[in-house]
């Protein structure tokens, strides 16, 4: 990895060094490969460690880098195309779904954001659906779905034990619900770290947040959060599924 003068750039620094950072990932190093600590690198390139670590943090976001627990930083693959959400008209849990319930709790601590998409009041029961995707046998993404109680009064009483029995009754009543649409807004974020543990990354890292509204009769019948990780992941969608981008 060569050195080069970053001294009179009319970009920033760590800008500059990203370029230069990302013509030796094409050309010196292996998917895989570990690069050398942050040190070395910026020693290497004449460079302070914080402007060096501006570099490999846009790296990341950009899906170049991966940083690995008790690894360090290595050289990414190539992102996979993860598609979306299929069919317009269907529900979480179809048979074409390519996510795994994980388990299912019902409680009345609902994010506040979440809460207003529901139009829960304060202490409304909630039934709370985790779920995991997996691709190539690598986790990307995880999810939670909150459906109230009320919008599937039949679900509590006919709860199974067993956290996945849980979790696919919650799933198997919603579907009884005739769906009228549904709308998604994508957001950049940073893994939080029940998030991070589930998708084998660092705590902060770069996720994308995808969130979706179902709606029946009228009202918004659930929600899920979806988390992707954003060093992996390229999501695609179909042409009859609109998306709100917002910024993060």
């Amino acid at each position: 990895m060569g050195t080069r003068q970053l001294e009179k750039v009319p970009e920033p620094k760590y800008w500059h060094l990203k370029t230069v950072l990302s013509e030796a990932l094409d050309s010196e190093f292996a998917v895989g490969e570990i690069l050398p600590n942050e040190r070395d690198l910026a020693a290497r390139f004449g460079v302070a460690r914080a402007t060096l670590r501006q570099a490999l943090e846009q790296l990341e976001l950009e899906g170049r880098l991966q940083r690995r627990r008790g690894v360090g930083t290595t050289v990414a693959p190539p992102r996979v195309g993860v598609p979306v959400g299929p069919a317009r008209h269907t529900w979480p849990g179809v048979a074409d779904d390519d996510w795994q319930p994980v388990d299912a709790v019902e409680t009345d601590n609902v994010p506040a954001a979440v809460a207003n998409l529901l139009e829960t009041a304060p202490g409304d029961r909630v039934h709370l659906v985790r779920r995991s995707r997996v691709t190539h046998g690598q986790p990307v993404a995880t999810e939670l779905l909150y459906v109230p109680a009320s919008g599937v009064p039949g679900c509590t009483a006919a709860v199974p034990p067993g956290a996945q029995a849980r979790a696919r009754t919650v799933l198997r009543e919603l579907q009884t619900l005739e769906l009228e649409g549904r709308d998604r807004t994508v957001e950049l974020g940073s893994a939080r770290a029940e998030d991070a543990k589930q998708l084998d990354r660092l705590p902060g890292a770069p996720v994308l947040v995808v969130t979706t509204r179902y709606v029946s009769a009228g009202r918004t019948a659930a929600v899920a959060v979806a988390t992707y990780r954003a060093d992996t992941c390229r999501l695609t969608f179909g042409e009859s599924d609109p998306v709100s981008l917002l910024a993060g």
